[in-house]
């Protein structure tokens, strides 16, 4: 019987429950079991281990090494080269200038970019 997970152990019931289903196909009673259970699982997850946006500047060093960019590429996008060495090393917060440059060149959402830090 499927219910509403209140509880650390009826989440542990849940997970093993789901492993025993993962491959049930869709249309049967199964799958339907699993699709709702699946649902109840995200839900749990989202309210008891919420996962929260990355660091602005981890996040920065992160899409620069994605795209193999240097401090020279990414003062190309936000200004000086000294600028961009303060930022990297926490030594200057982002304006909002640069905050847009950033999300508009290497495409980091403003929500991640305008976290305090």
């Amino acid at each position: 019987m499927i219910k509403p997970i209140k509880t650390e152990r009826e989440y542990g019931h849940a997970l093993t429950r789901l492993e025993k289903i993962f491959d049930a196909k869709k249309g049967t009673r199964e799958g339907d079991e699993l699709e709702v259970l699946g649902i109840l699982i995200e839900k749990y997850e989202d309210e008891h281990f919420p996962i929260g946006f990355p660091d602005p500047v981890e996040a920065i060093k992160f899409r620069m090494e994605q795209l193999g960019y240097n401090q020279t590429d990414l003062a190309k996008i936000i200004g000086l080269k000294s600028r961009t060495s303060e930022i990297l090393n926490r030594k200057r917060k982002l304006t909002l200038d640069m905050v847009r440059q950033l999300h508009e060149k290497l495409h980091i959402p403003t929500d991640v970019l305008i976290q305090a830090y």
